[in-house]
């Protein structure tokens, strides 16, 4: 290995116990934010719209960061300013789709939820992505792709990507190819 490059670790798993019937995931080690952002970077690339991308871990192990990269696949330009939403609850940013960057950390009850009106873009022609995923009702989004952040240490992270649904098994086909071709060069 060349100096300065770095490389992957992953996990590839299908069909356990915690997935749904039909749901795939892999998992990566990432070692840094520029990793992390890249891994964002990767999925927006491949994206046509319609997508949910749901996130979930803990504060600060690389969400927002995620999401930055997933704006740079999206071509947003580059004045623009990709933050947590954890105050606005919802941030849009123009890029070849629009993206929904929803942070439900704050949300306390079904009736501050309904107030956000998150169908409208939820089913929108945009990418979603969902800060804390998890405080979505399950019945609300069927199909997704879910990337679980967890600390490893202080300087790395693992994201486990599952998909939910055969549009999104596809998206992580895609993204698992994306990987390899990362490695090699």
């Amino acid at each position: 290995m060349k100096s300065g490059q770095s490389t992957q670790h992953f996990e590839l798993k299908t069909q356990s116990d915690f997935l749904l019937p039909g749901a795939s995931s892999f998992s990566v080690v990432s070692r840094s934010a520029a990793e992390t952002r890249n891994w964002g970077k990767k999925l927006g690339r491949i994206l046509k719209g319609g997508e949910v991308i749901g996130l979930t871990g803990e504060l600060g192990t690389g969400k927002t960061c995620f999401v930055r990269g997933l704006a740079e696949g999206l071509e947003v330009s580059k004045e623009a300013w990709i933050r947590s939403p954890s105050f606005t609850l919802i941030n849009e940013y123009d890029c070849r789709l629009p993206i929904y960057h929803i942070d439900l950390y704050r949300i306390e009850g079904s009736r501050e939820m309904e107030e956000l009106n998150l169908r409208e873009y939820l089913f929108s022609d945009g990418v979603s992505v969902v800060e804390w995923f998890e405080h979505l009702a399950m019945e609300e989004v069927e199909e997704s792709l879910r990337v679980e952040f967890s600390y490893v240490n202080t300087r790395t992270r693992r994201l486990a990507f599952t998909a939910y649904g055969n549009h999104y098994e596809e998206v992580l086909k895609r993204v698992q190819l994306k990987r390899f071709k990362w490695i090699k060069g």
